[in-house]
């Protein structure tokens, strides 16, 4: 097997599963009891939540425990949504999003709120530029992803977080792609809310985090919670929160390296379409205006010819593993609304599919994915 499907998923890392092993065994109390027991599950879980918060340069007394980035996105998205004004119910989301912004997006219009959609540029930038016309006096919430997960295209959330600041309207991040990939920090960021997830970063499924900026008004979606600062209610899942937080510090320490390594892949994924005289072309590459800042183990592709849902599946049946586009949505026919947003044609758009590496992954896996496709292009 080779697996080149990491912005989906990741493997847990040894410092996580050891983390989570060990956790699971001897801090099994509810960190919200009054023994001793209890004392030591909230004592690793304050320490886990300090951990993170400074892996983003915040406080620890803004960083809330989720059961992972879709739950995060609906809770940071909702919380703030439900502490504005009557009169700023104005709420506008990218044409980017992942699938969970723009489901709880959709899930506002009901209870009185509009929303309206952000178009990116021929870059795929989402600037002032995109942004200051759609803005009004009753916008009081945005949300935007720091990185795309289908393209990897990263977006300069500190140019806009300044623009919106000045007219009192909130920002939310998606960093469910971007957290130990790239370094930053909320403050750097100028973002009121960010989400975060456990398995995109060698950490376990079904845990994540909402960071909310101390001093930012919200409601929280279950009022009376008693867990986690009554932000989410349910006992908290110390032994996965204390793996995340351990894979997190594990992956964000390597940081550089891995990006060296994958700009590497990357390169020579590019340079073995080229000799081998490939269709298939990198969507991030064929942008206009300005080149992109993109995730280096993000690869989007397109122009092979076929269904990217068929290359998938013969892939698959090689023993390589790739995608669709968000494993969210897969299984879905309609081309993702990043693309067509992006500017893609129709058979641009059904042709998509993506390669994400891994600290795993080699030139030799890139080789073979490369065989694959070229001996796949020569059976049309």
């Amino acid at each position: 097997m080779i697996y080149l499907d990491y912005a989906a998923s990741s493997p847990l890392c040894e410092e996580a599963l050891e983390t989570l092993t060990t956790m699971s065994r001897d801090v099994y109390a509810n960190a919200s009891s009054l023994h001793d027991g209890g004392g030591r599950a909230a004592h690793v879980l304050d320490r886990s939540r300090e951990f993170l918060a400074g892996l983003i340069g915040g406080d620890k007394e803004g960083l809330f425990f989720t059961s992972g980035g879709t739950e995060a996105n609906l809770l940071a998205i909702r919380s703030l949504a439900g502490a504005l004004p009557p009169q700023r119910r104005h709420i506008l989301i990218s044409m980017l999003e992942h699938h969970s912004v723009k489901l709880a997006a959709a899930g506002l219009i009901p209870l009185g709120y509009e929303v309206g959609y952000i178009e990116p540029d021929a870059s795929g930038r989402i600037g002032p530029e995109q942004i200051t016309p759609l803005l009004r006096p009753e916008t009081g919430l945005i949300s935007i992803q720091h990185a795309n997960s289908e393209t990897g295209l990263v977006q300069d959330l500190a140019a806009l977080s300044a623009v919106l600041h000045e007219r009192g309207i909130l920002l939310h991040a998606d960093a469910v792609q971007s957290f130990g990939k790239i370094r930053f920090s909320v403050g750097e960021l100028g973002v009121d809310a960010l989400s975060l997830s456990g398995h995109k970063v060698q950490g376990p499924k079904g845990v994540g985090a909402v960071y909310m900026r101390p001093g930012v008004s919200y409601a929280p979606v279950y009022p009376g919670s008693l867990h986690e600062g009554g932000f989410r209610p349910g006992t908290v899942n110390v032994p996965s929160i204390a793996a995340f937080a351990a894979a997190a510090v594990h992956t964000c320490g390597l940081l550089e390296q891995r990006t060296e390594h994958y700009e590497h892949l990357r390169q020579h994924f590019k340079e073995g379409l080229q000799q081998c005289e490939s269709s298939v072309y990198l969507i991030a590459d064929r942008l206009e205006g300005q080149v992109p800042q993109v995730l280096p183990h993000i690869v989007g592709c397109a122009g092979l010819g076929y269904e990217g849902q068929y290359v998938m599946l013969e892939c698959n049946r090689k023993g390589l593993y790739i995608s669709t586009g968000s494993a969210c949505s897969s299984g879905q026919q309609a081309i993702p609304d990043t693309l067509t947003a992006l500017g893609l044609s129709e058979g641009e758009g059904h042709s998509f599919f993506r390669v994400s590496f891994g600290p795993e992954t080699t030139v030799r896996h890139v080789d073979l994915l490369v065989q694959a496709l070229h001996e796949l292009e020569q059976t049309r």
